[in-house]
């Protein structure tokens, strides 16, 4: 509240007496004959200037979004005080009532003489103090106590007016994150210069552009992407979105495909079962806001090297995708949904996620977390896309160690995170570097040091086959007793099952580059001393860890497979089962869903006997068991023979694919070499 309207609620404006708190009851105005009389007044009296002073404070507190709720609230109540004040005060005491009956006849008759003669303010003022005691002389409540007292409770409601006003804004800054919703996205980590200013400077990231250049005219303000000069003219390309339903306090939104746009995703399809990136140009050319083709296009220019241009491609389709938004939907709530199974919403996981790569290879971690965050809050039961296998790892480089212990107690209890291998060890890892903290307290230290040895101890008696490849990746040698034991051996990795092996083997390969500090490898060292210690102990945490691997970890679901796809980690890729390895995969949809939710299918293709295809093409086509020149329905006994043709280039995949394991595994020894490099080689024995 300004100065203004505080030396106006005192009593301390210029020209005015100290007020009567009995001029504060908003109920007990003046007559109609009086209030006309007002209206032609120059000045405003002093018991309306407090009201109004009050009135625009909380119209003031409405405009503010963040303290509505806590500023609205204290105002209130200092309205309901005031009102209670003004009260007591206009409880005059027995000797004031006790008085001369000619007083307040003359009070009344001055004040019968208002409307005729005009007078200042102060005499105003008196005179409706006067009549409103004469109308309370009636109600007989005194209060002599809290009369002397009044006055000074309206400065101490105003001085925790401010006070509260001031604590709210620091703590909706400082300390508001712990009430928020763990999957709370804020729209400024959104953008990655956000964080390069954190780290190099306003300067260094804008450069000398000025302020009105920095600003470009656009006509859609968005949170994700900015717009860039290159990028074509926008027009909607065709996608909407439309909010399904709302429960339980979550709205499920669609992305829709306008019939255009149908017909676009049709030649796309075609020009992606051609092999041909130059037919995906020429569609660009013609629709360059279509995202599907954005989506190839960038993983071809990512293959090629040109990482600017794939980058650039999957921020358009951001651009694209935040431009049909619905006027509900909300990225910050955590309260949105959108349903993977819908082929029209799989991109926009797609973009976001290949957007998120390319934030954190360009080391802008904090920024690549916040869209984890979003991903995962899309969907946050199904994760299609596996996003908890990442969000620990992105929790680390950006040192949001607090963040990723908040998310495992959260979610502990329903989504036993504690059975997979990154969060035991990344939550472990998050209290080790807490404790290492100067601004932590040496008891606080010594418990979180405690405690990380623990979740160590216990990730690697769960886990034991991560050891070893971790070591290898980190390039250090293992002590001969830890590569020697049977619990760390070559026997850890062996015996585990393939859907564990994939898990292990992507953590491993996306977070050996956290454990190769010097203090993190001398307190895994400390760890592993320890648990060969229980180990031979017979402590019987390890019987029991070695029995749920045996039951669980049977099979990975869909959603895996997907992720280590995306990932592109080879390490994790060489894992993955063959009737993976052997289906197409296509950049735009990966490993669709078996149990999609299709809204229009693409119409079949009839193959006419005067086709353009040339003879080399025709006979290639002619050598697969489905091959039908003019376009026919193929009868029963032919269709068997196509299934058993396609089972059979099945086998002859799977084939393919050992002989180049095999080939790659084979190594090659050098002939011994004789001691006597003088002797003739003609010469033999």
């Amino acid at each position: 509240m300004s100065s203004r309207a505080l030396r106006r609620l005192k009593g301390k404006q210029r020209g005015q007496e100290a007020l009567d708190l009995g001029d504060l009851v908003p109920g007990e105005g003046p007559e109609p004959e009086e209030q006309a009389a007002d209206v032609e007044e120059e000045e405003v009296e002093p018991d309306e200037a407090v009201l109004q002073s009050v009135k625009s404070s909380i119209r003031k507190a409405k405009k503010n979004k963040k303290n509505l709720s806590n500023i609205y609230e204290l105002i209130c109540d200092a309205e309901n005080e005031a009102e209670k004040a003004t009260t007591d005060e206009d409880t005059v005491k027995p000797e004031e009532q006790n008085g001369d009956e000619s007083k307040e006849k003359s009070d009344s008759g001055e004040t019968e003489k208002r409307d005729a003669q005009p007078e200042t303010g102060a005499a105003k003022s008196g005179d409706k103090t006067s009549k409103k005691k004469k109308k309370k002389k009636k109600k007989k409540n005194t209060t002599g106590d809290k009369q002397e007292g009044a006055g000074d409770d309206i400065d101490a409601l105003l001085e925790t007016i401010e006070q509260s006003n001031g604590l709210t804004l620091q703590s909706e800054g400082c300390g508001g994150s712990d009430n928020r919703p763990v999957l709370y996205v804020e729209h400024r980590n959104l953008n990655p210069e956000t964080e390069l200013k954190r780290y190099f400077g306003a300067r260094a990231v804008l450069g000398d552009q000025r302020p009105r250049q920095r600003q470009r005219q656009f006509h859609r303000s968005t949170w994700m992407t900015i717009p860039k000069n290159t990028w074509p003219r926008f027009s909607r390309p065709g996608i909407s979105m439309t909010l399904l339903e709302s429960r339980d306090g979550l709205q499920y939104f669609t992305f829709e495909h306008s019939r255009d746009y149908q017909q676009i995703q049709f030649k796309f399809l075609d020009s992606v079962e051609s092999m041909d990136p130059n037919n995906i140009v020429a569609l660009l050319q013609m629709n360059p806001y279509h995202i599907d083709s954005l989506l190839q296009l960038s993983d071809v220019c990512r293959i090629q090297e040109d990482q600017e241009m794939a980058r650039d491609l999957i921020e358009r389709a951001l651009y694209s995708f935040e431009c049909a938004f619905h006027p509900v939907c909300s990225l910050t709530s955590g309260t949105s949904r959108l349903d993977y199974l819908r082929p029209e919403n799989r991109a926009f996981y797609l973009a976001g996620y290949k957007h998120m790569m390319f934030l954190e290879r360009r080391g802008c971690p904090r920024t690549a977390l916040e869209y984890c965050r979003l991903i995962l809050s899309l969907d946050p039961d199904s994760d299609p896309l596996c996003m908890l296998l990442l969000i620990d790892f992105l929790s680390l480089r950006s040192r949001e160690y607090n963040f990723l212990l908040r998310l495992y107690q959260d979610w502990e209890v329903h989504r036993n995170l504690s059975q997979l291998p990154n969060f035991a060890f990344s939550v472990a890892l998050s209290h080790f570097h807490l404790s290492q903290e100067d601004q932590t307290e040496s008891e606080e230290r010594e418990r979180l040091k405690h405690k990380a040895d623990l979740l160590l101890q216990d990730a690697l008696i769960m886990f034991p086959g991560v050891l070893m490849p971790l070591l290898d990746l980190c390039t250090v040698q293992p002590d001969a007793a830890v590569s020697s034991h049977d619990f760390f051996g070559p026997r850890s990795q062996l015996g585990q099952t393939p859907a564990l092996a994939e898990l292990v083997s992507l953590y491993v390969g996306r977070t050996h580059t956290l454990w190769r500090e010097g203090g993190v490898l001398l307190w895994l060292e400390e760890c592993v001393k320890e648990v060969l210690r229980r180990v031979d102990a017979k402590d019987p945490l390890v019987e029991d860890c070695q029995n749920k691997r045996k039951q669980r970890y049977q099979s990975a679901p869909l959603n895996i497979h997907r992720h280590v796809i995306l990932s592109e980690i080879k390490e994790a890729t060489s894992t993955l089962p063959l009737e993976v390895t052997t289906q197409a995969v296509m950049g735009f949809d990966p490993l669709p869903p078996l149990d999609s939710v299709v809204s229009y299918t693409r119409p079949e293709r009839q193959s006419l006997g005067a086709s353009n295809e040339s003879t080399l093409s025709l006979f290639f086509r002619s050598l697969l068991p489905n091959f039908n020149l003019q376009g026919e329905p193929m009868p029963q006994d032919d269709l068997e023979v196509a299934q058993a043709g396609r089972e059979l280039n099945q086998e002859v995949n799977r084939l393919m694919v050992a002989m180049r394991d095999m080939l790659a595994n084979i190594q090659f020894q050098e002939p011994p070499r004789e001691d006597n490099p003088d002797r003739d080689e003609g010469e033999w024995d």
